[in-house]
């Protein structure tokens, strides 16, 4: 029997079109997941938690622009930054990007002290849209990564498929191998 999860139901919200609409829409944004994650990225992985599909890709640091005090983007080079982890969430029923997540990463050696806990910002790029940052860490190496969701605060529609994101969702990828540098 293949379970269906809220998102995948029909209602007096979402009709069977918008439904699929919706997958179709996840299925893209996960074609270029796995493009950033596989291809691009130094190292990359994913896994169900909950109602998300959370997924990681690790880089070398990299320059992005950032806002200054009067709103105006800076261009800004990553300084003692070595690592940019990327973190993607995703519902688990149609695979579309969730927004407007507070997600924090915490990295833990295979020797030396744990890195973190830190906060993933929302990240806008212009092939996929995810959380991410640069850090510092120790160097190249095996690294177990941990990703705390908290329960977000944005409004859900649906009698039917809005009851989801409630819980707090913690996933650990075991044993990545991060390598570092910048860009």
């Amino acid at each position: 029997m293949n379970k269906t999860t809220p998102s995948e139901r029909p209602s007096d919200e979402a009709d069977a079109k918008q439904i699929a609409m919706a997958k179709k829409e996840g299925d893209a944004y996960h074609n270029s997941l796995r493009y950033m994650a596989e291809e691009v990225a130094d190292a990359g992985g994913q896994k169900r938690a909950g109602d998300y599909i959370v997924a990681y890709a690790q880089e070398r640091a990299e320059g992005m622009y950032m806002p200054d005090k009067s709103g105006r983007l800076k261009w800004s080079e990553p300084t003692d930054e070595n690592c940019h982890l990327e973190i993607s969430v995703s519902d688990a029923g149609d695979k579309r990007f969730v927004p407007y997540l507070t997600i924090k990463a915490t990295l833990l050696p295979v020797t030396g002290a744990k890195i973190g806990p830190f906060e993933i910002p929302f990240v806008w790029h212009p092939g996929l849209y995810h959380y991410g940052r640069n850090i510092k860490v120790p160097g190249d190496g095996r690294y177990a990564l941990h990703v705390t969701i908290e329960p977000p605060t944005f409004m859900r529609h649906d009698k039917i498929n809005g009851k989801r994101y409630v819980d707090k969702v913690e996933v650990e990828f075991a044993n990545i191998e991060i390598k570092t540098g910048r860009e």
